[in-house]
């Protein structure tokens, strides 16, 4: 009889006891808006930031609504204006398109490698169209940064990263957020910690993180955070920049505060978790695993593997045969957007010449969350049942 996983591909681990305490805390005293504090009270908001940014190596950081209101800020903090041209991944989530169109920009589509990362020769050729790149590191592949950063400073072109699915990796020794501008950050359910809705934007620049505070909805009460620039950096800005609400409260950072003091520990177990997958996904025929560069420090909370130039229709009953063992994988092949997942020709308020290199690695891309929930004996499960059912697609095939 076949094998079925039995288990959910969704479920998370429970919030901290330390994070469930001090939300109910904060709960209980009822001052959730991140400025309403008493006397000597340091809002739990406040000291996320200084955590996070201590966390990073950043000078500054703003924790705010979500990642996606992150990059929007990042794009409106570096002076980006309506009409102005931002380069960006071919391969991506809706929220990158998204927070470029939010500011009323035009995203100009990089390519994307087999590596899954941008192409870093589609950037150069490029890199005359737009004054700003907002990279997405997409489900966690870092690229040649070193590479990249020649390449726009050279270009003069402002970077922000979108670390969403990063936070916790890095790039030879560099934590991932750390060469641009701006790092944006995301702690949405299914990102390395869990607020539900959240994010976070760190900085070195003191104008650029002014701006993003006095965005995020600060009113005159910036002197309150605690890693944020001194108040002689908004001496100017504050009659310059609109207020767009988007603060995080106090009770998403009660619930943040252990789980970044345990990410590094929390980075560690998925990794283990995803070199099992891959090893298990190793040498099946017609299925390529993506290959990580020794430069990149991986946090393995996703994993991806190719059909490369397999029919659609091939593709799909791979999808559905592992679906009915209890597997759910997701396609960003598919020409209608399904779910999370999408393209880039999907996006149609962003339009696109058609990319033929990129279509056809797109075509070819299987991904899958790997929650913390799973063990080691689960991981062993989903291997089997994923090289089984390519196996019996491939043979079919032959």
């Amino acid at each position: 009889m076949s094998e079925v996983f039995k288990g959910s591909f969704t479920q998370q681990e429970p919030i901290p006891e330390a994070g469930i305490e001090a939300a109910i805390r904060v709960m209980r005293h009822g001052r959730l808006h991140r400025y309403n504090t008493v006397p000597g009270e340091l809002s739990e908001t406040a000291l996320l930031e200084q955590e996070f940014a201590q966390s990073t190596g950043a000078k500054y950081c703003i924790a705010v609504a979500s990642g996606g209101y992150a990059m929007a800020t990042a794009l409106r903090a570096v002076g980006v204006r309506p009409g102005d041209r931002v380069l960006s991944n071919a391969f991506t989530l809706a929220p990158v398109p998204g927070a470029i169109a939010a500011v009323s920009a035009v995203p100009v589509f990089v390519g994307v490698t087999p590596s899954l990362t941008i192409d870093l020769d589609d950037l150069e050729a490029k890199s005359g169209d737009a004054k700003v790149l907002l990279l997405s590191h997409m489900r966690g592949h870092i690229c040649d940064m070193d590479r990249l950063m020649a390449i726009c400073n050279g270009a003069g072109i402002t970077v922000i990263e979108d670390c969403a699915h990063t936070m916790g990796a890095a790039w030879k020794g560099v934590p991932s957020g750390r060469f641009g501008t701006v790092g944006c950050y995301s702690c949405q359910t299914y990102k390395h910690v869990n607020s539900g809705e959240g994010g976070f934007f760190v900085t070195d620049d003191a104008e650029v993180a002014a701006r993003a505070v006095i965005l995020s909805g600060s009113y005159m009460l910036y002197e309150r955070h605690l890693a944020a620039p001194p108040k002689e950096a908004f001496e100017t800005i504050r009659y310059e920049t609109p207020n767009i609400s988007g603060r995080m409260d106090n009770l998403r950072a009660a619930i943040l505060r252990p789980q970044i003091a345990a990410l590094a520990t929390q980075c560690a177990r998925w990794n283990g978790l995803y070199h099992r997958l891959e090893s298990g996904l190793r040498g099946t025929p017609g299925l390529e695993v993506i290959e990580r560069p020794e430069e990149e420090t991986i946090v393995g909370s996703s994993i991806q593997f190719l059909l490369t130039d397999w029919p659609a229709e091939r593709i799909r009953d791979v999808i559905a045969r592992c679906g009915a063992r209890g597997v759910e994988l997701k396609w960003f092949g598919a020409r209608e957007p399904v779910g999370f997942t999408s393209r880039y020709d999907s996006w149609r308020y962003a339009p696109a010449a058609p990319m033929p290199d990129s279509d056809r690695i797109l075509h070819g891309i299987v991904d899958m969350r790997v929650p913390l929930t799973f063990s080691e004996e689960d991981c062993d499960l989903i291997a089997r049942i994923i090289r089984a059912e390519v196996g019996a697609v491939w043979q079919d095939a032959a």
